[in-house]
């Protein structure tokens, strides 16, 4: 899962996307920047002013790749599948002879680095903005809070790395953070988590995905419930990790993904997932220039994502 830098033209295209951030479309209209949109959440809080300070953050050019590469290799969450079909087109077109491949993608959009949009987690049926799955659930695609409404996002970034917090190369098996522990590694790493902000944690976990994919599933560490909560309370528009659910599995007793529940119900704040943070954490970068574009899949529930990360 090493991940290479990517160059020149990402840098361009993620420019390009600081001019879009303000007028990016939604489900019926243009995002009412500066306040949370009901069916958008706290993406549209970001406004042009603090997109236009977070591209500042850029000194160096350098680029980040955040997403792994999502293929049959990747471990996935039990019951989803990845596989691609490629066909050529060997017949020569027209007097320059042009040949070609086309491919067929056949996967679970849940798998690798990904985007959980909120109508992934609910609350008894119900979503985020009071909306009740009996009136967006469709098995051709979701009729509301699919990911393709996402406006893109462009903002500040901060990378808290836990494991060095700890003193680790990685967490113990679900262990938790919260609060507390957050807001040392924050002060400590010289970073002030503000509203607008993406959080990243780097928890040293991704490693697990090779070491002990059973594990890396089933056992990960993560933010805790406090944790989440402070976030919220911050005005972040999302937070990831480097695990496959960025919340420790210890979810207490008789609970399910409350984390999830919390952020993508409560809160509405996005959830970001098995997030390469390692080059990152190895250059010592805890703040960046954040940049997202994700595929705009009608009706997705979740979205294959490769952001960057500028410094």
């Amino acid at each position: 899962m090493n991940m290479k830098n990517i160059q020149g033209s990402v840098l361009a295209g993620a420019l390009l996307a600081v001019a879009a951030c303000s007028q990016a479309p939604t489900h019926d209209g243009p995002v009412a920047v500066g306040e949370p949109d009901p069916e958008l959440g706290m993406v549209t809080t970001i406004t042009p002013e603090m997109t236009a300070r977070a591209a500042k953050l850029v000194t160096t050019g350098k680029t980040y790749a955040l997403g792994v590469i999502t293929g049959p290799e990747t471990v996935p969450y039990p019951g989803r599948s990845y596989s691609i079909s490629v066909v050529g087109i060997n017949e020569p077109m027209g007097s320059n002879k042009a040949t070609a491949h086309d491919d067929r993608l056949e996967t679970h959009v849940g798998i690798g680095s990904q985007i959980d949009g909120f109508g992934h987690i609910g609350r008894d049926g119900v979503h985020y903005g009071g909306v009740r799955r009996e009136d967006i659930f469709s098995e051709d695609g979701l009729k509301a809070l699919g990911t393709e409404h996402i406006p893109p996002i462009a903002t500040r970034g901060i990378m808290l790395d836990m494991a060095k917090h700890f003193g680790e190369d990685q967490l113990a098996p679900m262990q938790g953070f919260g609060r507390e522990e957050i807001s040392a590694a924050a002060e400590a790493q010289g970073v002030t988590i503000g509203a607008g902000d993406v959080v990243l944690f780097h928890t040293g976990w991704l490693s697990m995905a090779d070491e002990d994919p059973k594990a890396y599933i089933e056992q990960q560490p993560g933010i805790n419930m406090d944790g989440a909560e402070y976030l919220a309370e911050l005005g972040v528009v999302a937070v990831g990790g480097d695990s496959s659910g960025l919340e420790t599995q210890d979810f207490g007793e008789g609970r399910a993904f409350p984390v999830h529940q919390f952020l993508l119900v409560d809160a509405g704040v996005y959830i970001l997932e098995t997030m390469n943070t390692n080059d990152l954490a190895a250059d010592g970068v805890h703040e960046f220039f954040f940049v997202l574009g994700q595929p705009r899949f009608a009706g997705s529930v979740q979205a294959v994502i490769n952001p960057v990360a500028i410094r």
